[in-house]
């Protein structure tokens, strides 16, 4: 069985854009020149290099300002890349690396369908990545619905039974002041 490896854009410019890898190096970056090229603020010109060796890409950065990232944990050299790992460029670039065992020998259901270009494909959502790795992709400003709340009634029914209080005592003292009745409710006032 061959395979085939590709990138599946999670979170960045184009989520869900699928990028096969071919070859033996592949450039990635920001720049038109590279083989996978990411339009986005966040990526380098030449970001990082994919090389193919022993039948299994290798990654590596190429100085890039803000990173690569593999679950989470920034690039020092270079790293094999595994099915299911998380890559990451600057904050808000996210990909996953797949592997897809490819049977020659397989009845293909229509010849028009392996002719379709990636980019032509209908975007689909890539499975989220192995449960190992979900703790260490950085958060999505989209992916994450923004909940609000309403106000604390707590703390609103505390606040006004504190002012019905405050209102009630200043009501209590200025009748008995318009009613001269000081020595009625506080006899212990000297002159009464």
């Amino acid at each position: 069985m061959a395979s085939q490896f590709q990138l599946i854009m999670r979170t960045g410019p184009t989520p869900g854009a699928a990028y096969t890898l071919e070859g033996d190096q592949l450039m990635i970056g920001r720049d038109s020149t590279n083989e996978i090229v990411i339009n986005d603020a966040e990526v380098s010109r030449r970001h990082a290099r994919l090389t193919f060796q022993g039948g299994k890409y290798v990654l590596e950065d190429l100085g890039s300002t803000n990173g690569t990232f593999v679950n989470g944990q920034r690039l020092a050299g270079p790293r094999v890349l595994k099915a299911g790992e998380v890559v990451s460029f600057g904050e808000q670039i996210v990909l996953v690396f797949e592997v897809v065992s490819i049977d020659p020998g397989a009845t293909v259901m229509s010849p028009r369908a392996a002719a379709v270009p990636v980019a032509s494909r209908p975007t689909l959502m890539p499975p989220p990545p192995p449960t190992e790795y979900v703790g260490s992709i950085p958060a999505s400003p989209v992916s994450e619905p923004v909940v609000t709340r309403g106000p604390n009634m707590m703390a609103i029914l505390i606040g006004a039974g504190a002012l019905a209080f405050f209102c009630l005592c200043g009501a209590f003292f200025w009748w008995v002041d318009a009613t001269f009745r000081w020595c009625v409710f506080f006899p212990f006032i000297s002159g009464c």
